[in-house]
């Protein structure tokens, strides 16, 4: 064992006199290694998490599908019909709010809220860590007003006070009774909420939107999802027969899915895109440390041959290659972990909150146990390769030659071969990067349609108590929109339910909107007051702005844009109309008045919809009610200088008009913008980042495989020169041997990656909303990249060919 700790001791030495190798061998590896923990910690804080619940594979979500073939919202009236399904033991109803004012809890605030019935939480399997779930009177209509707080709020606003419990919070300025207070893990389950709420359905719920309402089930042991999923859909084509809606439908419209499959679902497809890449990057950096370590174990054939014919034993001869595989293995994976921290915490200020849950990105100790596995194993089987391969030169032509019978025909097939195999991967890699570069890179560069400079936002959510009506809310947003233009340095000011990015309504309306002739389309509804297109220079193409006259009583107008006139109207909508179903029977008729520029409302990443500029003067009360129980009002500001300098002015502008009314987020328009736009930038950086250590990691190889190859060559170019051979002969020599590699991986690569077209096509749609997998431009600039590169890593070791001297070449013969 001491023989064996000592010749292991001796190659470290070694190494760490003579530190080239180490150091571009631990760092090929250092580089795949982390790049892998990092994608892998960061999917596993996300998509491999599980749920803070007990038992949360029995949680699954009901719903209508969507075309993705994933369960949506579900209304509270079709919820009411999924009661006693076989293998439910318990199902819930969750409702997305938006913010709500309270006071009573230091400052008045405006806050996250949601709405659960009393259900929900025995179906997570949670309890208050405080007080009492909602009872059942609580729980109904016009029951006794009572609130349970998130433990976040409870920590900020009552200092974790284990008393609260009893006390009266004004919500809305209606006073409700803390019952208690949730668990720290249940808004990781159901998404931020300062405040809860009892959804309060009568027993026979009329109401029939979705509006993001979620149903959450828990199944019984054992208890098939396909067949409760069957179930779901039977009792909702009952429903809808029942109703008269019809029932003859060709595949299923409502089904269950996992809960923790829901969580992630968005982030999903370009989080396993990362993994995929991060992957081929570990694989063509153990490649390539395959590749050095053959070189290595070459290089030490004739001390081996030595050794040897001194009567040394094979495993006195493995030792060295092993142990320098052992230091290998070890330091990359320390090393690696090095880069791995480093770049999740580089990660942690770019990566979207939805894509974590509430937590730091946090190594844990499998990726540790993982990544120095990798790296030992690795390095311990490229070194073990490597020394089977190297057997090509015998000991007595080790021996005869002096050390200089060079890399043998076998070996330097296999090494070669692994050249082809590392310019093939980093060809497929690029290739898929390189498509989903392009589209990121357009989408990144997209107009969104609107000016975002200049402007500053805020959030208004009206107290209902005091604002019941839409013409209470427009007195309050007309006073107040007059006080903000008077802030020194803002030209204009506006009011809308939506800011041009960022948020979204979808069918708040009640249901879709559709052309006279009984066009149907899904739409986004703003409600606009004056001056909101101006404000954010959405240009007017056709028609008119909206004017003081277009206001309740009148009639009933609409701008649209310029997309939904195109698609519907055939590009000349101005006079026109569009039926919007209201509550109960009938419909608005709305004229068109304008078209106006389409604005790209959620991002370049998603694809264009139709918008519906309402002005909000003419909004009726019904479908205001349920837009402010979603969303809050936006103020935008547009003026000169630094839209931050107009907070002071705009919290005096509302001390002034309504004391007692609470704000929140006020912010930078360009700010919201780039939240919107972070995923497309944060995926271009990572896809780019992986293509370019590909590229490195090649080139690296390539010139590795080389420079070796050159050396070994050495007399051979002497003999050449000694005949007469030009140096620019011996440089083209080297050269069209290394482009012959290169060449051999590029058709490979390109051939695979085209033939993994179709897995990138559908990654493609669900991420970019393009097909288009096969770019021309993007392969023939992957091909000319590897090729500059492969032959500018070979540009060295050929240079080093025509400068052989003949004579010291020749004087070991």
């Amino acid at each position: 064992m001491n023989v064996w700790l000592s010749e292991i001791w001796r190659a470290w030495r070694a190494s760490v006199r003579r530190p080239g190798f180490l150091m571009l061998a631990t760092g090929v590896l250092a580089l795949g290694i982390g790049a892998s923990v990092a994608v892998a910690t960061l999917i596993g804080n996300t998509l491999w998490r599980p749920l803070p619940v007990p038992q949360p594979e029995q949680l699954v979500v009901f719903g209508q599908l969507h075309d993705n073939g994933h369960p949506g919202g579900i209304s509270p009236h079709e919820y009411q019909y999924l009661e006693q399904l076989d293998g439910v033991t318990s199902l819930g109803l969750e409702r997305p709010g938006s913010t709500v004012n309270v006071a009573g809890a230091g400052t008045p605030a405006q806050v996250p809220v949601i709405y659960i019935d009393r259900n929900m939480l025995p179906t997570l399997g949670l309890s208050p860590v405080l007080g009492r779930n909602f009872d059942a009177q609580e729980d109904r209509p016009s029951g006794p007003p009572a609130v349970i707080l998130g433990h976040g709020f409870w920590q900020r606003s009552y200092a974790g006070d284990t008393h609260v419990i009893g006390r009266s919070l004004r919500v809305e300025g209606v006073p409700r009774t803390i019952v208690g207070v949730l668990p720290a893990g249940f808004n990781t389950v159901l998404g931020a909420g300062d405040v809860v709420l009892p959804t309060a359905l009568p027993q026979a719920s009329r109401d029939y939107n979705h509006n993001g309402t979620v149903a959450i089930a828990r199944l019984a042991r054992g208890a098939d999802l396909a067949a409760v999923s069957a179930q779901v859909d039977a009792r909702e084509r009952a429903m809808n027969r029942d109703m008269g809606m019809g029932g003859n439908w060709q595949k299923p419209r409502f089904g269950a899915e996992g809960l923790a499959a829901t969580v992630q679902q968005d982030a999903r497809p370009m989080l396993l895109l990362f993994l995929a890449s991060a992957l081929l990057l570990l694989l063509i950096a153990l490649v390539n440390l395959t590749n050095l370590m053959l070189l290595r174990a070459l290089s030490r054939n004739h001390d081996a041959a030595v050794r040897s014919a001194l009567g040394a034993s094979l495993p006195r001869l493995m030792l060295p290659a092993l142990g320098e595989g052992l230091l290998v293995g070890g330091v990359g994976a320390l090393l690696g972990m090095v880069f791995a921290v480093a770049g999740l915490v580089l990660l942690q200020g770019f990566i979207p909150a939805e894509w974590l849950w509430g937590g730091q990105l946090r190594i844990g100790m499998a990726a540790w146990v993982s990544a120095f596995g990798v790296g030992l194993l690795g390095a311990l089987l490229a070194a073990v390769l490597a020394l089977w391969r190297s057997r090509s030169a015998t000991t007595v032509d080790e021996l005869r030659e002096g050390g200089r019978s060079g890399v043998g025909l076998r070996s330097g097939r296999l090494g070669h071969t692994l050249v082809v195999a590392q310019v093939a991967l980093a060809a497929v890699l690029l290739c898929a990067a390189g498509v989903f570069m392009h589209g990121l890179y357009d989408a990144s560069q997209l107009r969104l349609g609107f000016a975002d400079d200049h402007v500053l936002t805020f959030e208004l959510a009206p107290v209902k108590a005091d604002y019941r009506d839409v013409a209470a809310i427009n007195v309050l947003t007309q006073r107040l929109v007059q006080r903000l233009q008077a802030i020194p340095g803002v030209t204009d000011a506006a009011v809308t339910t939506n800011l041009p990015a960022s948020n979204d309504l979808y069918g708040q309306l009640q249901t879709n909107p559709h052309t006279p002739d009984g066009k149907e389309f899904v739409a986004q509804y703003h409600g606009i007051g004056p001056g909101f297109l101006k404000l954010f220079s959405i240009p007017l193409r056709e028609g008119r702005d909206f004017r003081l006259a277009d206001a309740a009583g009148n009639e009933r107008v609409v701008i649209v844009s310029q997309d939904l006139a195109d698609t519907y109207y055939g590009g000349h909508a101005v006079g026109k109309m569009i039926d919007v179903p209201r509550e109960g029977d009938g419909v608005w008729p709305l004229r068109i008045v304008g078209v106006v520029g389409a604005t790209y409302q959620r991002g370049p990443l998603q694809p264009l919809q139709p918008v519906l500029y309402i002005p909000l003067a003419q909004m009726p009360d019904p479908s205001m009610t349920i837009i402010r129980d979603m969303e809050p009002l936006r103020f935008a500001l547009r003026g000169n200088g630094n839209p931050m300098d107009w907070q002071a002015g705009v919290r005096e502008a509302l001390a002034q008009v309504a004391p007692q009314q609470p704000i929140a987020n006020l912010r930078d328009m360009r700010g919201i913008v780039r939240q919107t736009t972070q995923n497309a930038r944060l995926s271009l950086w990572l896809i780019g980042l992986f293509a370019a250590l590909a590229l490195l990691l090649a080139a690296a190889g390539l010139y590795a495989v080389m420079a070796v190859a050159v050396a070994a060559r050495e007399r051979e170019f002497g003999v050449r020169m000694a005949l007469g051979a030009a140096p620019r002969r011996l440089l083209g020599l080297v050269l069209r041997g290394g482009l012959i590699q290169i060449v051999a991986g590029l058709v490979i690569g390109v051939a695979v990656a085209l033939g993994a077209s179709h897995a990138v096509a559908v990654l493609l749609m669900t991420l970019l909303g393009r097909s288009n997998a096969f770019d021309p431009m993007v392969v023939l600039g992957v091909c000319a990249v590897l090729a500059a590169a492969g032959l500018l890593a070979c540009l060295l070791p050929a240079l080093r060919a025509g400068r052989v001297h003949p004579i010291r070449a020749l004087r070991g013969e």
